[in-house]
Order: C-alpha cells, then sequence, then structure tokens
C-alpha cells in the first residue's frame, strides 16, 4: 500500500506499470510550455502531470477569479491568488516531485524570444484569437524547431466529436473545431477540457515519438 507520503520512486513505479521504462523516461525528460492557464491551460498542465510530465513552464498573468470556477480547474479558496500560484499547488498535490517553472507575466511579442528557449513543446491556451496568433506566429518564426500544439474552437454546445486534433505542418498541431468563438459563444466546462484533453494527448505522442 502507497501512503499519501509516497516516494518519488513510489511514483516513477507506478508510472513504469503504465507504460514502460522507455516511455516513462522520456515523459520525465520532456519539457513543456503551457501560455495560459485557464480553462484550456489548467486541464493540460493536470493531465500532462498524471500522465507523468515532471518539467513544465507555466505561464500566465492573470489571478483567479469566482468566474473562472465554472471551467477552470481552480478552488473559491484560490480566488485572488495568480494563476501560476494556484495552479503550481494543485499539480505539487497531484505530484510533489514535478519541477516547475512559473512565469507571471503576459506573452508579448518582446519576450517571447526569452520566455521558451528551454521548452520542446509550447501548448498555446490563450482565449483572445490575437494573443493565439501571435504566440503561434512568434514561435514558428523564432523557435522553427519546437513543436507548437495549439487550439481553435471549443465555445458552445456543440457537437463534441467537431472538436479534433489537426496536424498542419511539421511542428505545427491545432485542437478545436476550428469555427465557434469565444466572443460569441460562452465557454462550458466540458468542451473546453475536451479541447484541453486533446492538446495533452497530443503532447504525449509528440514525447513518445508516436506522430511521425
Amino acid at each position: 500500500m502507497i501512503s499519501k507520503d509516497f516516494s518519488q520512486e513510489e511514483w516513477n513505479r507506478q508510472l513504469r506499470e503504465r507504460c514502460d521504462e522507455e516511455a516513462t523516461r522520456k515523459l520525465q525528460q520532456a519539457r513543456v510550455a503551457v501560455a495560459g492557464l485557464g480553462g484550456l491551460g489548467s486541464n493540460i498542465a493536470i493531465l500532462l502531470v498524471r500522465m507523468g510530465v515532471e518539467n513544465l513552464h507555466l505561464i500566465d498573468f492573470d489571478k483567479v477569479d469566482f468566474s473562472n470556477l465554472h471551467r477552470q480547474q481552480y478552488f473559491p479558496e484560490q480566488i485572488g491568488e495568480y494563476k501560476t500560484e494556484a495552479l503550481a499547488s494543485i499539480l505539487k498535490k497531484i505530484n510533489p516531485y514535478v519541477k516547475l517553472k512559473l512565469d507571471c507575466v503576459k506573452v508579448t511579442e518582446e519576450n517571447l524570444p526569452t520566455l521558451f528557449t528551454k521548452e520542446d513543446i509550447i501548448c498555446e491556451a490563450f482565449d483572445n484569437p490575437q494573443a493565439k496568433a501571435m504566440l503561434v506566429n512568434g514561435v514558428l518564426e523564432n523557435f522553427p524547431g519546437k513543436v507548437m500544439v495549439a487550439s481553435s474552437g471549443m465555445a458552445g454546445l456543440g457537437d463534441g466529436n467537431l472538436v479534433k486534433a489537426r496536424r498542419l505542418n511539421k511542428n505545427l498541431y491545432l485542437c478545436g473545431d476550428g469555427v465557434s468563438d469565444c466572443a460569441m459563444e460562452s465557454l462550458y466546462a466540458a468542451r473546453v477540457a475536451l479541447c484541453g484533453a486533446q492538446q495533452a494527448h497530443l503532447v504525449q505522442r509528440i514525447i513518445l515519438g508516436l506522430e511521425g
């Protein structure tokens, strides 16, 4: 029986029982950035940690607000905390040995070239179309060798089967229905989580070399 104060080796052993030694090693050594820690990003980060990713870079400038609780992975007692710190505390409860880098900043064209220097994979998890385009274009321009997993279209109550993952080019993937706009439709927890789960699943497949 594993105690609540489990060792890192106990954590690793559980991972190895679900996948092989090599897959566990790849997941633990991968470096992933999550830019935006709202409905998408908070789900992505939690899933990645549960998968065994141990090096995460969390980026957001915002604080937890009461309106976030209906679709983001935060709790009432965290209202007013910076999302980077609030999410870090949740992730540490899942895996106390996860290695986190926190940047409580707004991503801009100016700081983008210095923010993502150490990550292999970057997850775009913004809800603003202009910010999404800026991040994707900036990564493709400044880091052509890095993999970008972006999102487009997860709003509304449309068919969940329309939320799909697509590979647009060698290093760019896009999850969502590509149509629904959060400026025009409300965001709901399950559909947003579907898109976030697709992004996290893609990251895992990329790390394990299953995406060609």
